[in-house]
């Protein structure tokens, strides 16, 4: 990180921005162009968990490449300023980067999609359908590195 001032060692803090963020963008990349999506995540340990559909452009790219890069950012505020130059913005955020795979067994199904729903629920203990867990893909990405941020 190029502002060392900026950066933020306290695991409680990191664990708050992995708790506030909303939306987790996963950057992939195949035959040198890259492809960013945000989506709803969850996280255990060093574990970030994912959904998505069975098919689609993401999955094809994981298949080929599964070293991903992540981001979130949370507490975003703009700050106004007469001029222009003292305009900024506020925030924390976490980049990351890792390996992805998808996750086959249904219980493995079931773990990451529970890690999903305790993030916006509050809960872990829902239970999913052999009908849910056939028609649903899960992305369990190993967090290899990451830095947080505070500006």
């Amino acid at each position: 990180m190029r502002r060392k001032e900026k950066e933020v060692f306290d695991q409680s803090v990191i664990e708050y921005v992995f708790e506030k963020a909303q939306i987790i963008r996963i950057g992939m990349c195949l035959d040198n162009v890259p492809y960013v999506v945000p989506m709803n995540f969850g996280i255990i340990g060093d574990k970030l968990y994912m959904h998505c559909a069975k098919e689609g452009k993401k999955l094809d790219i994981i298949k080929k490449n599964n070293r991903v890069c992540f981001e979130i950012e949370a507490d975003i505020e703009l700050v106004k300023a007469e001029k222009a130059c003292g305009w900024a913005m506020k925030y924390l955020s976490i980049i990351g980067d890792g390996e992805v795979k998808i996750v086959r067994t249904d219980d493995e199904k079931a773990k990451g999609l529970n890690a999903i729903m305790k993030k916006y629920s509050g809960r872990n203990d829902y239970e999913f359908s052999s009908g849910q867990m056939k028609n649903v893909e899960i992305l369990e990405i190993t967090i290899n590195s990451l830095s947080c941020k505070k500006s």
